[in-house]
């Protein structure tokens, strides 16, 4: 067994056996950090971005904020197994893998370059949300490359259920993933439906078109789940990630707490959403909905 790595950062990019157990023990405290959300209203993205001149453009600063995850994780697939003497990794690391980057892919790229408009990211939001990445991205990709299972005995012994159960992860994965797409379109669509007005508004008075900018135009979204609550493309990532832990199985610590942080971090924005909400539209048209967790939150 390999005591050293060579990379990027040696031993720890990718990370030694010891720096991975210590990188996960810190991952694992990011929930209290993340719980400073609860205390604070300000957050430097989308709805209640702020001017400042610590802002990147919206669609740059979430490419570059999100991309380092799947190709840590692409990184540590390249790099880990040949140093620890692997030739090849069972079809189970392999069709994870890919899943993760079928995700990032599009949340990391496509979503971004599609988006009508996107609203400034403060530079701390940037941080944080790269620390959250680098961090998620090579401690799934080391525990696929290396330090979970990496022979079809080991995946005997992860799975409690057998291919029973990797396969019913794999249903919930694409359940969350498709209804991720879906959510997201709607509210990708209450910006193609405002600036379709605005165009036709605009050639009506006898101009070319255009209009103002529907960067902060909000809509209270009406279809699928946001008929119920009003950040469904959160509960709905969840439920992808935990499809992608019960296929990983349960004892894999790096898929546990990649939907234990993701909660942390996306439910108080949620809740503080919700309030967010309430004060534009009125509390009458909002308190009947939960944020993001049905009969819960």
């Amino acid at each position: 067994m390999a005591t050293t790595t060579t990379g990027l950062v040696p031993n720890w990019y990718p990370p030694t056996g010891e720096n991975y157990d210590f990188l996960l023990y810190l991952w694992q405290w990011f929930p209290l950090m993340a719980s400073l959300q609860w205390l604070i209203s300000w957050y430097g993205m989308g709805k209640t971005s702020v001017s400042s001149p610590l802002n990147f453009p919206g669609r740059i600063g979430w490419l570059t904020m999100e991309c380092p995850g799947f190709l840590s994780l692409l990184y540590m697939l390249s790099t880990l197994p040949q140093q620890y003497n692997i030739t090849d990794l069972p079809w189970q690391n392999k069709v994870l893998a890919a899943l993760f980057v079928i995700h990032y892919a599009y949340r990391a790229i496509i979503f971004p370059l599609i988006q009508p408009s996107m609203s400034p990211l403060h530079l701390f939001v940037w941080l944080s949300g790269l620390g959250f990445q680098l961090f998620n991205g090579t401690l799934l990709g080391s525990w696929l490359a290396a330090y979970g299972p990496t022979t079809q005995a080991a995946w005997r012994e992860q799975l409690s259920f057998g291919v029973l159960q990797f396969t019913c992860g794999i249903a919930l994965f694409y359940v969350g993933l498709a209804a991720n797409y879906y959510h997201d379109d709607e509210l990708r669509e209450i910006r193609r439906r405002q600036a379709r007005q605005q165009t036709a508004k605009g050639r009506e008075a006898g101009g070319g078109g255009g209009g103002k900018s529907v960067e902060k135009h909000y809509e209270i979204p009406q279809a699928g789940l946001f008929k119920i609550m009003l950040y469904p493309h959160y509960f709905v990532e969840w439920v992808e990630w935990a499809g992608f832990y019960m296929a990983c199985g349960w004892g894999c610590v790096p898929a546990r707490m990649f939907v234990i942080n993701e909660v942390a971090a996306m439910l108080p924005r949620a809740v503080k959403g919700k309030q967010w909400y309430m004060q534009k539209f009125g509390r009458e048209k909002i308190e009947k909905k939960w944020a993001v967790i049905p009969g819960i939150w």
